[in-house]
């Protein structure tokens, strides 16, 4: 039997570009999710709904970010019975459609309770998206520079972020523009939706979700197209990869797939708890809290209102950067290595911040008060570089193939579920026990990171067909892609060609 040569994987330049379309999704979530924080201290705003004489305003305040969290937890459990059924381009296109339609609403809203029903609406596309498109990535991107690619996702995530970070800044010096300040910002969210949604039919299915519904020959068409590269000129790794998810789906069929199955099986049962405590540890970070209530804490800080918008602006363009460079990083250091450090990292800037918020806020020391705003930007470092990608990566390479959508939704409904308790409480718990609140990040995020070093396995660089033999499922393994060589290929192919033969002379006769 002849082995496959040795070929140099390069970099296929449409897989890149449909990637970076698709993460149009996750612009999507990242500015709909976080230009709550700028709207918020759009003094316009604030004024349109009597939110500076309301005695329950911070009730209300608080309600605009826990409804968005709650459309969360729903949206993204209820995403898996679209991916699995009609396709992860519908998921996609579903998270899209209801950030396009609420985002219309939001702008329009005439009353708070308006305001906040859609918010509902407008979380549970944002975190539809923040799921469906790394779904998606996981199963089109090569195993070699998988974290890398899916990394794309969380740059995105930050253009979004950044991007709603400047309007709202540009838009706070609009002082003459009355209501239409805050509205415009908002409206904005409707774009990039509806960029997706206009593109969504030139991108490729995810083929392995085509070769579940035995569309194969179009699966292996776009396996060959994003796979293509100049260094493998015969399509060695597309036709290996091919073969490799063709027998894997032979016995993926025989698997049960339900929500109570992932309970019942161990194997199964611990991905979900290491699915799940992922982003519950990451969300310790506190990342939401700083991003969504930044205003709120560089106003805690003393600073202006102007400041409490441009440095937010600032501190995201920062972390926008840090996402970048982590696409370089992700693939070169272990998954459980890079997540514990960046947990540990972000506690450790947390503990700093809690310290100096603790000794100087009220004051007037400068020196303290910028040493308190450089540790938002160290914190980062660790998060941006580390752990904003890494995380969806590492959720995508959890589940098998049957219930990968399942699998990474649980996760994500995780970080609303997070987010629900950390945004809720953000505005009463900085007013009444100020530094204090940085200790309920702290102290789990510190546990939570020692035990992700400790015992989470590694998955880089494994093939997904693969995954189930680190969680003791090697019988749920059809073939390892190093034990491929080209005859199995070439006979496979000539199978599938008889196949196809056979079915078009019965086609010919009836």
């Amino acid at each position: 039997m002849a082995p496959i040569p040795s070929t140099r994987r390069g970099v296929n330049a449409y897989c890149v570009g449909i990637l970076i379309f698709v993460s149009l999704g996750s612009l999507t979530y990242g500015y709909t999710a976080s230009i709550i924080g700028t709207t918020l201290a759009q003094p316009s705003f604030i004024k349109y709904f009597n939110l500076d004489t309301a005695p329950n305003a911070t009730d209300l305040i608080s309600s605009t970010n826990g409804l968005f969290q709650t459309g969360g937890v729903i949206g993204t459990l209820l995403l898996p019975y679209v991916a699995d059924r009609w396709g992860r381009k519908w998921s996609i296109a579903l998270g899209a459609a209801l950030c396009l339609f609420s985002g219309a609403f939001l702008a329009g809203s005439v009353h708070i309770s308006m305001f906040i029903v859609f918010r509902f609406f407008a979380g549970a596309g944002a975190f539809m998206s923040l799921a469906a498109v790394p779904i998606w990535m996981s199963e089109v991107a090569p195993e070699y520079l998988r974290g890398s690619l899916v990394d794309i996702h969380a740059v995105s995530l930050l253009v979004g972020y950044t991007i709603q970070g400047w309007v709202g800044y540009g838009f706070f010096f609009w002082t003459t523009g009355g209501d239409i300040a805050w509205r415009v910002p908002l409206a904005i969210q409707c774009a990039w939706p509806l960029f997706l949604i206009l593109g969504l039919s030139w991108v490729p299915e995810s083929p392995r979700w085509l070769i579940m519904q035995n569309r194969r020959e179009e699966a292996k068409a776009i396996l060959e197209r994003l796979h293509a590269t100049a260094l493998d000129t015969d399509q060695y790794y597309a036709r290996t990869e091919y073969y490799q998810i063709e027998k894997q789906v032979q016995i993926d069929r025989t698997l049960p797939t339900s929500w109570a199955n992932i309970l019942k099986k161990p194997s199964y049962r611990k991905r979900a708890i290491l699915a799940v405590l992922t982003t519950g540890i990451i969300q310790c970070s506190g990342v939401l809290v700083i991003n969504n209530y930044g205003p709120t804490l560089y106003a805690n800080l003393g600073f202006s209102q102007e400041q409490q918008i441009l440095y937010p602006a600032a501190w995201l363009t920062y972390s926008l950067g840090m996402n970048v460079f982590g696409i370089f990083v992700i693939d070169k250091v272990p998954r459980p290595t890079l997540l514990s450090a960046g947990v540990l990292g972000c506690m450790a800037t947390l503990i700093v911040e809690a310290a100096l918020v603790a000794q100087f806020v009220p004051s007037d020391n400068s020196a303290a008060l910028r040493a308190a705003v450089a540790m938002f930007f160290v914190f980062q470092i660790f998060y941006g570089v580390m752990l904003d990608g890494t995380q969806f990566a590492y959720l995508g390479e959890l589940f098998p193939t049957h219930i990968r959508a399942k699998g990474l939704c649980l996760g994500v409904s995780m970080i609303s579920l997070m987010n629900i308790i950390w945004l809720q409480a953000a505005p009463t718990a900085f007013a009444n026990i100020g530094w204090k609140f940085y200790l309920a990040f702290i102290i789990p995020g510190t546990f939570g990171g020692m035990a992700i070093y400790l015992w989470w396995p590694e998955t880089r660089g494994v093939p997904l067909e693969e995954i189930a033999a680190i969680f003791g499922d090697a019988d749920e393994v059809a073939v390892y892609q190093g034990q491929i060589n080209l005859d199995d290929i070439s006979q496979q192919e000539g199978k599938s060609a008889n196949i196809e033969i056979e079915n078009s002379d019965v086609a010919s006769k009836t």
